[in-house]
């Protein structure tokens, strides 16, 4: 079943406060509207947190967090955690539960809820709309929306036009991976296993290498991720490498055109 919480708390807050586009509101604005106490400090390995205490919550950023737009969303994260999660005892969290699939329901809730509430479903997919996919084009995604460039990545995956997977590695294994709605290839059997040698993913975590924003579309051929069986193993294929070197984790998307 479809959980659906995280968007329908992001939609209740639009209409709560008469808003009607992401570029409406700053989202520290939709904190202090909850009374909710906001702070910037160090986190060590922790990109931010929120405590509940008996009449008050309190929402701590790492002030280390370099992007805006990680920043951003990691602040919304939380605000998610306040709408969906009060009562309840929650994790720090780190770019690691900001991944969207693998942290159990709650993390889920809370991603979703900032996924709508900065990148609301309807203004997405005019955004996107007869766009051709790329790199640059995410990049103008996290631009406009002022969000970071990983969840623009899984936003595009959840509702963009062009197909994608993601593959999401840490510390050179696989952890899990991701494909668009109705887009079906077979995935190596590699989950928990170094990612393939052939991989951009690879190329940085044997050699740190990390490519140019004119460089970031590498081309690959689909049997470096898939299951070709001898048949169309060099079909070309791209693959985007978005690299987080504290954590020593990569998004790959991979597409074809």
């Amino acid at each position: 079943m479809i959980n659906y919480k995280g968007k329908v708390a992001a939609r209740r807050l639009y209409e709560e406060f008469g808003l009607s586009s992401s570029h409406d509101f700053e989202v520290e604005d939709l904190v202090h509207a909850r009374d909710i106490i906001y702070e910037e400090k160090a986190l060590p390995h922790s990109d931010g947190r929120i405590v509940f205490g008996k009449s008050k919550a309190m929402i701590s950023i790492n002030s280390e967090i370099q992007s805006a737009g990680r920043k951003r969303f990691t602040i919304a994260h939380e605000l998610g955690h306040y709408e969906m999660h009060r009562g309840c005892k929650l994790p720090e969290d780190t770019p690691l539960t900001l991944d969207y699939f693998k942290h159990g329901s709650q993390e889920y809730e809370a991603n979703e809820f900032a996924t709508e509430l900065l990148m609301p479903e309807h203004e997405f997919r005019s955004f996107v709309q007869d766009r051709a996919f790329s790199p640059d084009l995410l990049r103008e995604i996290a631009a406009y929306f002022n969000t970071s460039i990983t969840s623009s990545a899984f936003r595009y995956l959840q509702i963009g036009p062009h197909p994608l997977f993601l593959f999401y590695s840490r510390n050179r294994n696989l952890v899990y991976w991701k494909n668009s709605p109705n887009y079906y290839l077979t995935v190596k059997d590699i989950i928990r296993l170094p990612v393939p040698d052939d991989s951009v993913a690879m190329e940085f975590y044997a050699h740190q290498t990390i490519y140019s924003k004119e460089e970031s579309a590498q081309e690959i051929v689909k049997s470096t991720w898939f299951e070709t069986r001898g048949y169309d193993d060099n079909a070309p294929f791209y693959e985007y490498a978005i690299v987080t070197k504290n954590y020593n984790t990569v998004l790959s998307v991979v597409w074809e055109d």
